[in-house]
């Protein structure tokens, strides 16, 4: 059976795609950082088109076998460069826990603006480090470079967009309680490797030895497909202002008309 963390964490990002699903309706879409596909191909389902894009070939060549719908596109793309898409063709891009995996922001935010229509949107969620980590704390997790919160996202989306909506998700606490207690517990086991001041190879090296050691440690579980029956789903996560418990960092913006700056 699918434990009750990887299920919240599933039913988590289903809640994501649902969100953006009437903005996507009928509209060309890219999924900027797609993952294994399954969301991407949710959204293919209301789309006109959707391509989805990542640096992860495992990820992409799973996508392709999995997922398949005639509107749907998986490319494998490289760090950095840029995407093999015109300017100005997607009237939506969705980024979805993909900000804090790459190693400039900035030019991930530029590349996007640079796809988007004028009025086009683009929905950026990413964790919010407000319950994850301690202030000035690194993450934990040894794949983010970086965890944002509001403020911080925010000044960095309207560099080059205009900023529409400023949202969290959360979830009452028989909900949220699984991430918000795996992220306290986390944060003070790893705090020694994860202080400010601690150079990023050994940040990293360190995360993986700790890493390594707990999934030794760990009783071992057998997959399942979603979703379990733990009495709650996509639906129940709450998507506001000010929700109870938030995980995630909303932002969704409307491309700029002025130059982006510099």
């Amino acid at each position: 059976m699918q434990s009750l963390g990887a299920y919240t964490i599933y039913a988590m990002h289903a809640a994501s795609y649902r969100f953006v699903e009437a903005m996507c309706a009928g509209k060309k879409v890219l999924d900027f950082g797609c993952g294994s596909g399954y969301g991407t191909w949710r959204i293919s389902e209301v789309a006109g088109e959707i391509h989805g894009v990542d640096v992860a070939g495992d990820a992409v060549a799973y996508a392709n076998s999995r997922y398949k719908n005639k509107n749907l596109n998986f490319i494998q793309i490289q760090p950095g460069s840029p995407l093999p898409f015109p300017d100005a063709c997607f009237d939506v891009i969705l980024s979805f826990q993909v900000i804090e995996h790459v190693s400039d922001d900035d030019a991930y935010l530029q590349e996007a603006h640079r796809l988007l229509k004028p009025d086009g949107t683009v929905v950026v969620i990413t964790p919010d480090r407000k319950n994850r980590l301690l202030p000035y704390q690194k993450p934990w997790n040894r794949w983010h470079l970086r965890e944002y919160g509001m403020e911080m996202l925010a000044s960095k989306i309207s560099k080059r967009f205009r900023i529409t909506s400023k949202l969290r998700m959360g979830a009452q606490w028989k909900i949220a309680a699984t991430e918000i207690k795996r992220y306290t517990h986390t944060k003070w086991l790893t705090l020694p490797v994860t202080l400010p001041f601690i150079p990023e190879p050994l940040r990293r090296g360190a995360l993986d030895f700790i890493h390594t050691l707990l999934n030794k440690i760990r009783p071992s579980r057998s997959a399942s497909t979603p979703p379990a029956s733990y009495g709650f789903d996509e639906t129940d996560f709450i998507i506001d202002e000010n929700p109870p418990h938030s995980i995630n960092l909303i932002v969704v913006a409307t491309r700029s008309c002025a130059a982006p700056h510099a």
